[in-house]
């Protein structure tokens, strides 16, 4: 049994979206620096009031968070500063919502930014880590893609996964990405366009891809009391979990750290995977969302692709994903990835997603996933969130 303390009293509150551009000869500093000016803006606080700091980013070095106090002109009694990609924005909550609980910051600025430049990508890829440099690039693999090309030929020869299958989700999150103003792609997308994507290293074709861009995204943590006392829509975390290195003896990732501890998550929320209204499932490619289904609770392992068959998954359907778009349509600016689904799930909960509201939400799931190394990503997490009380 869990001896974790609750996460009660805890708000999160004003997401903001600083809008993705395909390219930028800006540095994630402004990109960081614009997200800040409008949590302030947005939240009728000043700048004083934000005396805790925690955020992510591939594009920040030489600096790392406590070089950005300085350029943004903040004195943080509290700060971390949290590398960790696609699960960054999970971690930077959880610990942002701990230094609250214990008194240690009263508000703390949640933030993720990236610039991307005409050839920053490549360069982020060059650097990734000393094992993609030293023990794969020799030897052809060229980054993300041929990695998840591996990953999901592997699921499909398991589990009889077919591309297909993994197109239901591209699809129904370009529909969802439609209602989303701050999405990169505005066209809609088929089955039969995904299926005709021009292949990048099989089975991953086009569409099975995020696209690179700038942007950034942040929030607030702070007590209930005080969102209240400001006015602000907030939600509030019922259960988080976080996992590193899970299933190592795998020859090849077919499961992830959210299997380790999915009891423990929902144990905390008191829920179970059927209260769940909708997941924002972390998405760099579409067999990374079948795995969280799976290892979720949302279906047992090898069943995802007829889960997908038999759900909708757009926003008005029977099993929301995505309902942003995802990064597979909105776009991947950086490490700010990890913060679009708690972004969107705040949005749900708060009544300020507009047009792709789900109906009657009252808890959202939010899943991270990064740092993927030849065979699998290192770092999982996820979290509930509901509105309060």
């Amino acid at each position: 049994m869990s001896r974790r303390m609750s996460y009660d009293g805890v708000a999160l509150t004003t997401p903001v979206t600083v809008p993705y551009q395909r390219y930028s000869t800006r540095g994630a500093h402004w990109f960081l620096g614009q997200a800040m000016r409008t949590l302030v803006q947005d939240s009728g606080l000043v700048k004083d009031d934000i005396d805790g700091l925690c955020l992510s980013s591939f594009s920040l070095a030489p600096d790392t968070a406590v070089g950005v106090t300085q350029h943004l002109g903040l004195t943080p009694r509290w700060l971390d500063h949290v590398p960790t990609g696609g699960a960054a924005g999970l971690m930077c909550l959880r610990r942002a919502a701990r230094a609250v609980q214990t008194g240690d910051a009263e508000v703390v600025a949640c933030v993720a930014a990236d610039t991307n430049h005409v050839d920053s990508f490549r360069q982020s890829l060059g650097s990734f880590s000393h094992f993609a440099r030293d023990a794969t690039y020799p030897y052809g693999s060229g980054g993300p893609n041929s990695i998840f090309a591996m990953v999901t030929a592997n699921y499909m020869r398991t589990f009889g996964a077919k591309r297909e299958d993994f197109g239901r989700i591209a699809v129904a999150q370009r529909t969802n990405a439609l209602r989303n103003p701050n999405a990169m792609f505005k066209k809609p997308l088929t089955l039969d366009e995904y299926m005709a994507g021009r292949p990048i290293a099989d089975p991953i074709h086009l569409f099975d891809c995020v696209m690179p861009c700038a942007g950034a995204e942040g929030f607030l943590v702070m007590t209930e009391e005080r969102a209240r006392d400001l006015g602000l829509p907030h939600v509030v975390i019922r259960g988080a979990i976080e996992r590193h290195n899970a299933y190592a003896e795998d020859p090849i990732m077919v499961r992830g750290g959210w299997r380790m501890d999915r009891d423990d998550l929902y144990a905390q929320a008191d829920a179970k995977p059927a209260d769940i209204d909708f997941i924002q499932a972390y998405d760099d490619y579409p067999v990374i969302v079948m795995m969280q289904f799976e290892d979720l609770g949302f279906c047992e392992k090898g069943e995802a692709p007829a889960f997908v068959q038999s759900h909708t998954l757009t926003s008005d359907g029977s099993f929301p994903n995505n309902t942003s778009g995802g990064q597979l349509s909105t776009g991947q600016a950086g490490a700010a990835g990890s913060f679009l689904g708690l972004n969107e799930a705040i949005r749900q909960l708060t009544d300020t997603a507009d047009t792709r509201a789900v109906p009657n939400a009252q808890l959202g799931l939010v899943a991270g996933f990064g740092m993927i190394t030849y065979d699998r990503g290192l770092c999982s997490g996820a979290v509930i969130l509901g509105r309060p009380a």
